[in-house]
């Protein structure tokens, strides 16, 4: 442990944490609202526009192709020019997507759109967790991070009530929630101003007195609120690591142990994106197939949505008892029994349990996922490690709107949940016979434990 994660790991959490998780809460809030209206919009141009199942599914995988590709250059930038400019520069573009999506008036134009918006809201979600970990002790980085991740629930609840109270009420509904996706490019002026480059980035890129002075004026804000820091302790002396290339990086992910450990973050993301979005972009298009009406399926929707606030943050509780791992983990194997209820039920109260419990699950998984992935990386590398795990979960989440398109005619609920199911299972396995243990651990231990 260098001199700066030593500065690091002695700060106490207090309101400089604070106003982190806010600032990147919020983008993680407004992703996923953006995200979700989809499922929203979706039945209303299936019928605007006489969209067949398979269309639907192609614009249900448009924000996801787009996140593929935001994440996997949000990632290899961050480590290259830095995590702020990326996170910034994000936040515009799908801004700036999510209106001219809301002007188009055929499924092609809107799939572009959605493709571009994708992108930056793939490319927030990919930088925002491993940048902030960054500024966060050991000893409540799990939490941090878990309840970080957790705003992204607060996403899905807004964007459920915008579908239920907006879509529904308007010729142009469907527009005007695509509007309000908009707004938040103001957060623009706060972050430019509030937010620090990453100490530890500055330090891996040989910048170390622009490291030292960004720990400066956050010690000086600690000073003036009365906290009284004790001297760092450096357990392990490191000089700065040599600043990479975008060849490096990627062959430091492949090399030695570290393969091991990359494997297992596209496997974890890869199983739970493909499950939560075959879930989430679907469930209100299917209620409606399965005789509900578009207001009643919306409510249900929400009631489901609103699930996953208590999933989120009993996760990130979770994460600092019981580790990451096993966090993860026992939440897969438990929406994947939530999964497998739902392709029995057979009544609309029975849907709305299992619908409950799996949204609850698998946002609870993902709270250990974002923690989990922004850890197991080396700094000079960690965010070209998160962003292609992220882009390659992606994959999923571009595949199973399409592939529910094709199985519910044919299958059912049954076999869209059974296929579900199954992936989570995997997923868990994979977690605990691949990963490392990283809690109680700073960032320096767990890349030099893997390095050894």
């Amino acid at each position: 442990m260098s001199m700066i994660s030593a500065r690091i790991e002695r700060l106490p959490f207090a309101r400089f944490h604070i106003h982190l998780l806010l600032m990147g809460g919020l983008g993680y809030m407004f992703d996923a609202m953006d995200a979700a209206v989809l499922a929203f919009i979706l039945p209303v141009l299936r019928t605007a526009w006489n969209l067949t199942a398979v269309q639907t599914g192609v614009l249900g995988s448009s924000t996801f192709v787009g996140f593929l590709f935001g994440a996997l250059l949000a990632g290899t930038l961050g480590d290259l020019i830095g995590r702020r400019a990326v996170m910034m520069s994000a936040l515009a573009l799908y801004c700036m997507a999510s209106v001219v999506s809301a002007t188009v008036d055929s499924w092609s134009s809107f799939f572009a759109a959605r493709v571009v918006a994708g992108m930056g809201t793939g490319a927030e979600s990919a930088i925002i967790a491993p940048y902030l970990a960054e500024f966060v002790a050991r000893r409540y980085r799990g939490s941090f991070t878990g309840a970080l991740a957790g705003f992204f629930s607060f996403g899905f609840v807004a964007a459920a009530l915008l579908g239920y109270f907006i879509v529904p009420a308007y010729d142009n509904g469907w527009r005007i929630v695509l509007v309000i996706t908009a707004v938040p490019v103001v957060m623009l002026l706060w972050w430019r101003r509030a937010l620090p480059e990453s100490p530890r980035w500055l330090e891996s890129r040989g910048r170390l007195k622009e490291a030292e002075a960004v720990l400066d004026r956050v010690e000086a804000s600690f000073a003036r609120a009365g906290h009284v820091l004790p001297p760092p302790v450096v357990e392990v002396t490191a000089a700065p690591a040599p600043a990479g290339t975008l060849a490096t990086n990627f062959a430091s992910l492949f090399a030695g142990r570290q393969a091991r450990i990359t494997t297992m973050t596209w496997i974890m993301w890869l199983s739970i994106t493909f499950s939560y979005y075959s879930f989430f972009v679907w469930i209100p298009g299917l209620l409606v197939q399965n005789g509900m009406s578009i207001t009643k399926s919306f409510g249900y929707s929400l009631t489901m949505y609103c699930a996953q606030v208590p999933g989120y943050f009993s996760a990130a509780w979770f994460n600092e008892r019981i580790g990451r791992q096993a966090t993860i983990a026992t939440y897969m194997l438990l929406g994947g029994i939530s999964a497998f209820g739902l392709a029995l039920a057979t009544s609309d109260g029975e849907i709305m349990l299992a619908g409950i419990l799996l949204s609850f699950f698998m946002n609870g998984t993902y709270a250990g996922v974002y923690a989990y992935t922004a850890e197991v990386f080396p700094t000079p590398i960690r965010t070209t490690g998160a962003g292609l795990a992220s882009a390659i979960g992606r994959i999923g989440a571009i595949v199973s709107p399409i592939l529910v398109g094709y199985l519910y005619p044919n299958f059912g609920f049954a076999g869209v949940f059974g296929v579900t199911t199954t992936v989570l299972l995997i997923g868990a396995l994979t977690v605990v016979l691949m990963g490392v243990p990283t809690r109680g651990r700073s960032l320096e231990e767990i890349a030099a434990s893997e390095a050894a």
